[in-house]
Order: C-alpha cells, then sequence, then structure tokens
C-alpha cells in the first residue's frame, strides 16, 4: 500500500491507552502520517469478556476509524483483541488489518539464536496462546507467563518504583524456572502487553546477561511502516503529524495518562458513544 501523493491515514484501535505505545512506535516509522486513535475504554477489560463480545467491540471499533475517520490502514494496538477478534476485524472493514502478535513473533525470530524464547503477557493474552501459535509457526518454543500486577503499576505511574523492580524480578525468576524446567534455554523476552515498553529499562536490568528484550509494539510498527510504504521507503509528506484520539469513555483519564505512554501531549480527546 504506497501512495506517494498524500500521507496515509492511519487507524489504531485499543481496548484502553496503553496501544499509545504501538502509535509512539508508527509515530517514529512514519512521522508525517495522519493518525486515529480509538481507546475503548468504556467496554475495557476486554480479557473478561467472552470471545464473541470482544469480537462485536472491536468490529464495531475498527468500523468507526474506517467509515467516519477515513482510515486506509489499522494496527490492532490491543493484543486481546489481536488474539481473539482480528479475524472478524479483518471480516467488518475493507481495508489492510495488521494486529501485534505477529510482528511481535516475527521480530523474536529474528532475534533468538537459541530458538527458545519468553513471552510476557495479561492473563487473557496468555489464556489464548496466540503467542504460543505465533512463535511455533516461526519456529520458536515459547514458554509465557501472565504478569497481571504490572499493568495497574504501570498506570498508577510506578515505573521506577522499587516494588515495581522486585514484582518484575519474581516474575522473571518464576518464567525462568519454568522455561528451565521445560529444557529450555530463552535468549529471547517478548513484551506481549502494550503497557510493558514503558517497563523496559526495568526488565533489561533484571534479566541474565545475552537475553534481549524484543517489543512487539516496535515490531508492529515496523511492520506496518513495510506494508504501508512497501519498498519506496518514507512516502508521507514531512510535516508535523495529525493525531486525533478518541475514547468512548473517561476522556479525562485518557488525557491524563496518555501522554505518558505517548511520549508527547495527546491532546483534546473526544467523547464517541458505540453504543453497549
Amino acid at each position: 500500500m504506497s501512495n506517494s501523493a498524500k500521507s496515509p491515514v492511519i487507524g489504531v484501535f485499543d481496548s484502553g491507552f496503553g496501544g499509545l505505545t504501538v502509535l509512539k512506535a508508527l509515530l517514529q516509522q512514519m512521522p508525517g502520517a495522519h493518525y486515529a486513535f480509538l481507546g475503548d475504554t468504556a467496554r475495557l477489560p476486554y480479557g473478561s469478556k467472552s470471545q464473541r463480545t470482544i469480537a462485536r467491540y472491536a468490529a464495531e471499533s475498527a468500523q468507526f476509524l474506517v467509515e467516519e475517520q477515513g482510515a486506509e490502514f489499522l494496527v490492532i494496538a490491543c493484543n486481546t483483541a489481536s488474539a481473539l477478534a482480528l479475524d472478524a476485524i479483518k471480516e467488518a472493514v475493507p481495508v489492510p488489518v495488521l494486529g501485534v502478535i505477529e510482528p511481535g513473533a516475527a521480530a523474536a525470530a529474528g532475534n533468538s539464536k537459541t530458538k527458545d524464547v519468553m513471552v510476557i503477557a495479561t492473563e487473557a493474552t496468555v489464556a489464548s496462546h496466540a503467542y504460543a501459535a505465533a512463535c511455533r509457526a516461526n519456529g520458536l518454543s515459547a514458554v509465557e507467563k501472565a504478569c497481571p500486577l504490572l499493568v495497574p503499576l504501570v498506570e498508577e505511574g510506578w515505573v521506577d518504583h522499587p516494588v515495581t523492580a522486585e514484582i518484575v524480578r519474581i516474575y522473571l525468576d518464576e518464567l525462568l524456572a519454568e522455561a528451565k524446567a521445560a529444557g529450555q534455554t530463552p535468549d529471547t523476552l517478548v513484551l506481549g502487553c502494550t503497557h510493558y515498553p514503558l517497563l523496559r529499562s526495568v526488565f533489561e536490568k533484571t534479566l541474565p546477561t545475552g537475553v534481549r528484550v524484543v517489543d512487539s509494539a516496535e515490531a508492529t510498527a515496523a511492520e506496518a511502516a513495510r506494508l504501508i510504504q512497501g519498498d519506496q521507503g518514507n512516502v508521507s509528506q514531512p510535516g508535523p503529524p495529525g493525531i486525533h484520539c478518541f475514547a468512548t469513555d473517561s476522556v479525562e483519564k485518557f488525557e491524563r495518562l496518555g501522554s505518558r505512554f505517548l511520549d508527547l501531549p495527546v491532546g483534546k480527546v473526544k467523547l464517541v458513544d458505540l453504543g453497549g
């Protein structure tokens, strides 16, 4: 999908605002594109819903971005929706759709020499085993672990807090022990939640020497840029990006926390109603 006449309009969807880390990575890859970001904050957490409900919610959000915001390409910056609703989203909209799981697994395959990797994610994403399946498709063996305490710690702003560092150490110690028990020698850790890039330095300080971190947000942005720009390099017009953020609830919280995830002011977030 190449368009040298104008900058592409890229829709980015998440159940909350953690997916702003994916938008941040997209801005680094394609700074001149126009972006519409939707956080379905009224209906989160998706992880506690049925697959059918998640698929309906995600499809409605995708249709909003395409039909009302003119998105020409969709990035599903939500691991749960990528794991459980990607096919439904693709059926709902007539534009290319990219989730975060396949690019993360592909990046892990390109990084790993032992072909043994570890994945940390939310409980819903781990329960889906979507990363394990994607890793297998890339010739990898994966040990997955749910780390449910990390999202609330990030949202509390405790990124550099000693409590967070200790919890990360416990999770990683348990994960490394599980990998060893399975006879694996992992050399790569995949961050399978869009909140986790904010803790990347904590992971890197805690992991054994030689274990590298793969950020699925960065991998997804790189793959989106490749698909949109093709082999022509940066085809978007130079200049500041247009970023428009929408939420289905809690716009004040979105505006307050969003800049922490995006590393830029998110501006005025518009409230939209997608129904129940």
